[in-house]
């Protein structure tokens, strides 16, 4: 332990075992990215100065190096790559592989995603193995916590994902008839379809443009009159879509979002974002009730949409989820855990 603390920079290993083929940041540039690959990316972007980035990837062919560290296979993760401390991605079973090949090495579980049912027994088996989850909002710890149930709970905590820091408004005019909905097709779009098909019977001018970042196909039916199918798009057209919209269109009941990245990104360039209230993380993330709807209510939507049209509201996200807040957030939550377990302890509970 006292090599490590004088080692000028702590080795972190991340480990996405999740991921379809290996990415790296001209990936966010060139064509769509999945929220969790960019977050991984920006977060390790931002740590690399200061600690020594190892991200492992499935479906990574060759090592590479990045703004983002060291890009590698994922093999080379269970090759006994060294490492002062190790996050594994989503996969809890991946976790507990690498704690029988790292006994005296601190390992956290980022969670992205709300586990199945039948992974309750993760709780259990994390707790015994001495491993950290670290969600991605508040209301997704919650949610574990609740799901796991009170018996042997891991430490349960969460940092946000963030948003960039230069992400700010610009003078680009906004298109009053026109909807953006900017997430994979299974978070809802089939709903989404039916509420504006709805609405559309009252605004009969608006139109609904759908950005689908293409890593999953999903059945949704036949799209209503006026749906633009816009495809994968590189970030910066996506957001260049959120600066041209009147809102960001999600306000279906049935897929909670433990962060929901493309709602903050939408506030942070002042676009509104019609959201359902109480599903997920939406309260937590688009603060401004004026943005929150219940949508099973189509008065209420169009209601809203109308108000909008006539005078957009000035949308802010929560300064906590730019990055430079983020990565300051991580950077205490590894270096804690290089200094003591009683450090790390603290850190994770501090933000549950």
């Amino acid at each position: 332990m006292t090599v490590l603390r004088h080692r000028a920079r702590l080795r972190v290993a991340i480990v996405d075992t999740c991921s379809a083929k290996g990415y790296d940041l001209p990936d966010l540039a060139a064509h769509g990215l999945g929220g969790t690959e960019a977050t991984i990316l920006r977060v390790a972007v931002a740590l690399a100065p200061q600690f020594g980035v190892t991200l492992y990837q499935n479906g990574r062919a060759a090592q590479a190096l990045s703004r983002a560290g060291r890009l590698c296979p994922l093999a080379a993760a269970f090759a006994g790559a060294g490492a002062d401390v190790i996050v594994v991605v989503n996969r809890w079973k991946v976790a507990l592989k690498l704690r029988r090949r790292h006994p005296d090495t601190p390992i956290f579980l980022w969670l992205h995603v709300h586990p199945g049912r039948h992974n309750r027994a993760m709780g259990a088996a994390l707790r015994s193995a001495d491993i950290a989850v670290i969600c991605v909002s508040a209301s997704h710890a919650r949610t574990l916590t609740a799901f796991l149930g009170p018996q042997a709970l891991p430490r349960i905590g969460f940092i946000h994902n963030p948003i960039a820091d230069d992400l700010h408004p610009d003078d680009t005019p906004r298109d009053p008839d026109l909807l953006l909905f900017a997430s994979s097709p299974h978070k809802g779009l089939t709903e989404v379809f039916g509420q504006f098909r709805t609405l559309r019977a009252s605004l009969p001018k608006l139109r609904l443009a759908v950005a689908d970042p293409g890593y999953l196909r999903w059945a949704t039916g036949p799209a209503p009159e006026g749906v633009v199918f816009l495809g994968a798009l590189p970030h910066p057209a996506l957001i260049a879509q959120m600066r041209r919209a009147l809102c960001l269109f999600y306000p279906q009941t049935g897929f909670a979002e433990t962060f929901g990245l493309v709602l903050a990104e939408a506030n942070a360039v002042g676009t509104p974002v019609l959201v359902h209230d109480g599903l997920g993380a939406n309260a937590e993330i688009v603060r401004d009730p004026a943005q929150r709807v219940d949508g099973h209510d189509p008065d209420q939507i169009r209601a809203r949409i109308e108000a909008w049209r006539r005078t957009p509201p000035c949308a802010t996200p929560d300064p906590a989820f730019r990055l430079r807040r983020v990565a300051q957030d991580w950077a205490r939550l590894l270096s804690g855990a290089m200094r003591t377990p009683a450090a790390a302890t603290q850190i994770v509970e501090h933000h549950a």
